[in-house]
């Protein structure tokens, strides 16, 4: 079996599939163990909840810096404006050219204000940062954005935390099928069961928090999830058989006795 290709954004490539963030963890101990045991290379960076000019700025990154790639994230932003110069600020502090583009529309649902978005990505692409935004699964919006230069699409697979798995698999193989860049399922996973859908329906990375963060056992829920996306992926790539609504015998009936009374022996 060919090995799998690495995952490409933009200039970067990564191996592992799976992508955590840093943030709901019940302790930084505890958030290294589940980092590890996620295999997980890329992980995200709130920078606007992690204040990087404070004493929890410092202890977070320190534990990062030098084990995993960093992708600060734009969370809490509401406005274009807003998430340029919070990605500015990261690059500055960080020194990467990566960034999570997230604009919120909705306090409440959390949902991305597409407008702004959309916005947002196009200053930043020209400003030379590989964006990767967070998006409704529109598969309107993510042609929109990867016309503007992102990276890769995020479309949620249900609102941010909720645990929901992927509640709209159509949306995602139509963005799946017209995607020219890497496609990765943001918000809304809550088990290794919807890291592998979400793999065998195709998407090319999955990116949670809470849902290992929030699970009673973050490292054996991080552990899960990365032979999830293995077996998801693997999947894939192995093609399952079409769907049908009527059963097809496993069985080729040539060469099967006869049952009596259909030209068997009395």
């Amino acid at each position: 079996m060919r090995e799998d290709e690495p995952l490409r954004l933009g200039r970067h490539e990564f191996r592992s599939r799976i992508f955590l963030g840093t943030g709901k963890f019940a302790t930084l101990d505890l958030m290294d163990e589940a980092l590890q045991a996620s295999g997980c290379e890329l992980v995200t960076v709130a920078v606007r909840r992690v204040k990087l000019g404070s004493q929890e700025g410092p202890a977070i990154l320190e534990r990062l810096r030098g084990k995993f790639a960093l992708l600060p994230n734009t969370a809490g932003c509401t406005t274009a404006e807003d998430a340029c110069r919070t990605a500015r600020l990261a690059r500055e502090a960080l020194g990467t050219d990566l960034v999570k583009l997230e604009v919120i529309g909705d306090t409440r649902t959390l949902y991305p204000d597409n407008e702004q978005t959309l916005a947002a990505a196009k200053v930043l692409v020209k400003e030379g940062f590989t964006v990767l935004p967070y998006t409704l699964d529109d598969p309107i919006v993510c042609r929109k954005l990867e016309e503007a230069g992102c990276a890769a699409v995020m479309p949620l697979g249900a609102p941010i935390g909720s645990g929901l798995g992927i509640q709209n698999p159509f949306n995602l193989a139509i963005i799946l099928e017209q995607a020219k860049v890497p496609v990765i399922v943001d918000a809304g996973v809550g088990t290794a069961s919807d890291v592998a859908v979400a793999f065998e329906l195709g998407a090319h990375g999955v990116l949670l928090n809470t849902g290992v963060a929030g699970a009673k056992d973050p490292v054996a829920m991080a552990l899960a999830t990365k032979h999830a996306a293995l077996a998801g992926r693997l999947a894939f790539r192995a093609g399952r058989i079409p769907k049908k609504l009527h059963a097809s015998a496993s069985s080729a009936p040539e060469g099967l006795i006869p049952p009596l009374g259909a030209g068997g022996r009395a």
